[in-house]
């Protein structure tokens, strides 16, 4: 079976953006389920000192965000077409 990189690039890139407008939603209307949720995610690291009192940089984040996950998309499935010759 072989993947089509586009397809895949540009579902992971749709998926990156849902995830980042939804991470964003959740930080700017619940700041201390995404500050708690995040403190897990870092295990052991001491994060009280990063906070800001809101998130800046949307556009820039979203975009970046997305392009990475459309890149990783494209990667994986060309990645995945070679292996499995």
């Amino acid at each position: 079976m072989k993947l089509k990189e586009g397809a895949l690039a540009n579902g992971l890139g749709l998926l990156g953006a849902v995830y980042f407008l939804g991470c964003y939603l959740v930080a700017a209307v619940f700041p201390e389920v995404y500050k708690a949720i995040a403190v897990s995610w870092f295990h052991m690291i001491d994060v009280s000192g990063l906070w800001k009192s809101g998130p800046d940089g949307f556009f820039l984040g979203l975009i970046s965000f997305t392009i990475v996950s459309w890149i990783s998309g494209w990667l994986i499935a060309w990645a995945y077409n070679r292996f499995a010759k």
